[in-house]
């Protein structure tokens, strides 16, 4: 398979276990639920607070952003009395299903929220002809994760983040390869039918 031409360790430390605003790692299908929004959005902090938290801390969720359902699952003991007349506890479960934001959605947070790996490269490293080039191609370009990939059921292209390359050509070799695949959905639609059952 070949050497990949950005810092996959650095992109891989972008989406980690997803945290609450005090640190706290969230857990069970939390996780889950975190770690496919944040890779389907573009997310990179691993931080997630409700509207509330955000408050608190001074924070200002960004107009238009919507948030993302987490759940909390417990129990809570009641006291009954059955048919002989004896009180006895029983454990009722219930789950509460509440909202949170990506530190990325919210403006105004203390900085170390923000708090960045060091870029492989900067960002003003970038070159315009090339970014000009990808931008009239019309795909839909996210950035995040490790990996690149073409999503043909959703249409879109999924990159690392540019500072994780090694330099701004491999990042422009490896776009453009992805919108090859993205091209050829485009011009043969046909495939499309191919690429969803293959997903």
């Amino acid at each position: 398979m070949g050497h990949k031409p950005w810092n996959a360790a650095n992109a891989a430390g972008r989406i980690t276990r997803p945290l609450r605003h005090n640190g706290m790692p969230y857990q069970g299908i939390n996780v889950v639920l975190l770690w496919s929004e944040a890779v389907a959005r573009g997310f990179t902090s691993p931080i997630w607070m409700t509207f509330k938290q955000a408050l608190e801390l001074g924070g200002h969720i960004r107009k238009g952003e919507s948030g993302t359902m987490v759940v909390y699952a417990n129990k809570i003991t009641k006291t009954e009395t059955d048919e002989h007349g004896d009180e006895v506890e029983r454990a009722v479960p219930f789950l509460r299903a509440y909202t949170v934001f990506c530190v990325d959605q919210i403006d105004d947070l203390p900085d170390h929220y923000y708090a960045r790996p060091a870029p492989t490269i900067a960002p003003a490293q970038r070159i315009a002809h090339v970014d000009a080039f990808f931008a009239n191609t019309g795909a839909t370009i996210r950035h995040g994760g490790d990996k690149a990939f073409f999503v043909p059921s959703l249409d879109i292209i999924q990159m690392p983040p540019f500072e994780n390359f090694r330099d701004a050509e491999s990042y422009a070799v490896t776009l453009a390869h992805e919108c090859v695949h993205n091209a050829a959905i485009q011009i043969m639609p046909h495939l499309l039918g191919w690429a969803r059952l293959a997903a």
